[in-house]
């Protein structure tokens, strides 16, 4: 894994959780498999969020595609939607 790329990617998904911050939620880190899927965990409010998965895709991996476009995809490994 390239340091200067996840470097990239924790600044994006950084600057994204301080939106999340704001309404209750969090996200983390959880992987950055070799082929680019970042995997994270969504916490607090966003963690069982019914716009859990819009937030995902059109928000966070959006974002981090847009920055680092050796991204592939984000993944949640917690969305537990109620």
């Amino acid at each position: 894994m390239d340091q200067s790329i996840k470097e990239k990617i924790e600044d994006v998904l950084n600057l994204i959780r301080l939106h999340l911050l704001a309404d209750g939620g969090d996200m983390e880190l959880v992987e950055i498999t070799d082929d680019y899927i970042v995997k994270v965990k969504l916490k607090g409010a966003c963690g069982c969020c019914p716009h859990a998965l819009m937030t995902l895709k059109y928000g966070v991996e959006a974002a981090v595609k847009e920055h680092v476009p050796e991204v592939q995809a984000v993944e949640a490994v917690n969305i537990h939607i109620i």
